[in-house]
């Protein structure tokens, strides 16, 4: 075999993993291998091999005969999480004195369904501004932060208006969608032309001005996913 045929073997391999774990991902009561193989269209010998090394690597975890996501996927996702808090904490708080406002990381959990505020960064010189809370959770597709994830993300079937109006103009704005009187800008953290993860915004009592905060988060979104 050569070369190209030995990277393009072991690409083929990771990516048949990473479908199987996408897969997992969205069946939270596991799967047996047959059921694997039906949904992946792939032979059950070949997902079996597999799984095999996803468990060696606790990505995958068995419970009798069907298979779910493994403790490694979350000690991955903190690892990612603390790099990120690293990378954004100048960021974030320049973000938060430049805007006079609260600043925030926000984050997709693992099961993608809702977004968590990783970290918080309030402005300094502010007498009064918003208080959020890291670890606030709330549904993946409400308020500007979830949408700006979203929206940094491939296209799906029965999204809401404001998921693709953010993906056009590159971030999101909402009004009291999470919080009466609140308004909130955000836009999706990009790396590598990856699908984002994570957002960052701010936060106000009272609608701003939206074309001159918009730069600034958008300033942000890029500086943190260079540092990433």
């Amino acid at each position: 075999m050569t070369p190209d045929q030995h990277s393009s073997a072991g690409s083929k391999t990771i990516d048949t993993g990473l479908r199987l774990l996408e897969i997992l991902k969205d069946h939270p009561d596991g799967l047996t291998i047959t059921e694997l193989a039906q949904l992946a269209a792939i032979h059950r010998n070949a997902v079996s091999r597999h799984l095999v090394a996803l468990c060696r690597h606790r990505l995958a975890a068995r419970i009798g005969t069907r298979f779910t996501l493994g403790l490694g996927i979350v000690e991955l996702n903190a690892a990612v999480q603390h790099r990120l808090r690293t990378a954004a904490s100048a960021a974030l708080q320049v973000l938060a004195d430049a805007c006079n406002a609260t600043a925030f990381i926000t984050v997709l959990d693992i099961d993608e369904s809702q977004a968590v505020v990783l970290t918080v960064s309030e402005p300094r010189v502010s007498q009064i501004h918003v208080s959020y809370r890291a670890g606030t959770r709330h549904p993946a597709d409400r308020g500007a932060s979830g949408i700006a994830i979203l929206a940094g993300r491939p296209p799906l079937p029965g999204e809401r208006p404001a998921i693709p109006q953010a993906r056009a103009a590159g971030y999101s704005v909402t009004a009291g969608e999470l919080q009466p009187g609140a308004w909130g800008i955000a836009a999706p953290i990009i790396t590598a032309g990856r699908p984002a993860g994570a957002s960052v915004g701010v936060v106000t009592i009272g609608a701003r001005d939206e074309s001159a905060i918009a730069p600034l988060v958008l300033s942000a979104a890029t500086e943190i996913a260079r540092l990433l």
